[in-house]
């Protein structure tokens, strides 16, 4: 059974929000691995939106994602790549996604 570690930085300007973890958790929930998210000290299950939004994961702040499991390695590409992507939400601003916390630096 493969297990696969690798930190990620958060690239898009308005961190791990509301939509960057549902984004997220839409991708882990596409894989049977076992799927863990952390920051810091805090260690959440990657197919919970709860979990990764209570990691508050702003731009620049690198988590750490482990996979386990029979498609360890293709969940780990596809969360790697989604993270790299800024979770498909590059162009937004934290006033065109009504996060109105982001000017204040609240993710």
């Amino acid at each position: 059974m493969a297990v696969i570690e690798r930190e990620v930085r958060i690239v898009n300007p308005l961190g791990m929000h509301t939509r960057a973890p549902a984004e997220f958790v839409k991708v882990a929930n596409r894989f049977k691995a076992t799927i863990a998210v952390g920051r810091g000290e805090l260690t959440v299950n990657g197919k919970s939106i709860m979990g990764v939004m209570m990691l508050a994961a702003e731009c620049g702040a690198s988590v750490h994602i482990r996979t386990e499991g029979e498609d360890a390695v293709e969940a780990m590409e596809a969360l790697v790549a989604v993270v790299a992507a800024g979770f498909h939400e590059m162009d937004l601003t934290g006033e065109e996604a009504g996060d109105e916390d982001v000017e204040e630096g609240i993710a």
